[in-house]
């Protein structure tokens, strides 16, 4: 049974649920005057992103077309900004054709709060991920550990669909399975790390993903664009995994 989780407050390090506070996403600052720079700086970093990376991406494609028939690249149907629904693009990890039966499932289970198809980490505790996968292929398992890929995302970013550092673009029949509070995070341009990947990312229920969310646009300055980018290369170099 879903959880109410209608409202909620900001408060410390992160939001908490409260039955009387309601504050919603505000887009002021990220959309006003200043929203300019974060296009500009968008453009700038995931043009020398693409440079830089250009060689560990055509050796990933490589891999990824020896490894197990099917494209290079997983092109999916993602909804941006209002709802907007964009093709998503990463690298293949999983078998071609694969069925997305059992992800709709946990995605599901996730959304409402229950952690029964949920994994463990090496201390015994409950991790938001799914415990195993049959879809994923071997090389695919190290691309996701690594976040290696999220790097055809630097194309989503020039096209204006994604930004550097954003809410994650969800599934459509994802948001099936949303409180009507949960969709404020669609009030953002969806991004390729945000402040949830450096606050804990697996460990973090989907409630708190979304008060993070929330609490990333209310916020917003290209400073702390800056500062989540920073902070979210130690978290790819643990190899906790991408969503």
């Amino acid at each position: 049974m879903k959880r109410d989780a209608t409202a909620y407050a900001v408060g410390g390090n992160y939001a908490t649920t409260s039955p009387r506070l309601f504050i919603p996403a505000d887009t002021t600052s990220y959309y006003g005057s200043a929203g300019w720079m974060k296009r500009a700086f968008d453009l700038v970093f995931a043009s020398l992103m693409l440079l830089v990376c250009g060689p560990i991406m055509l050796v990933i494609a490589l891999m990824v077309k020896k490894s197990s028939p099917g494209p290079i690249l997983f092109v999916q149907e993602r909804l941006g900004r209002d709802g907007t629904p964009f093709n998503f693009y990463k690298f293949r990890s999983m078998k071609h054709n694969s069925d997305d039966a059992i992800h709709r499932e946990f995605a599901a289970m996730f959304i409402s709060g229950e952690d029964d198809g949920c994994s463990s980490n090496s201390s015994g505790e409950k991790v938001f991920k799914m415990k195993r996968d049959p879809r994923i292929t071997n090389i695919g398992a190290f691309l996701r550990r690594t976040s290696l890929d999220e790097l055809p995302q630097l194309l989503n970013i020039l096209k204006g669909e994604m930004t550097l550092v954003g809410p994650r673009p969800p599934i459509a029949y994802e948001i099936e399975n949303y409180q009507p509070w949960h969709m404020e995070r669609l009030k953002a341009v969806p991004g390729l790390t945000g402040l949830w990947q450096i606050s804990g990312r697996s460990s973090v229920s989907f409630d708190e993903m979304v008060r993070l969310d929330i609490r990333y646009i209310n916020e917003w300055s290209l400073w702390k664009d800056i500062v989540i980018m920073v902070k979210t290369l130690p978290v790819v170099l643990r190899c906790t995994g991408g969503y």
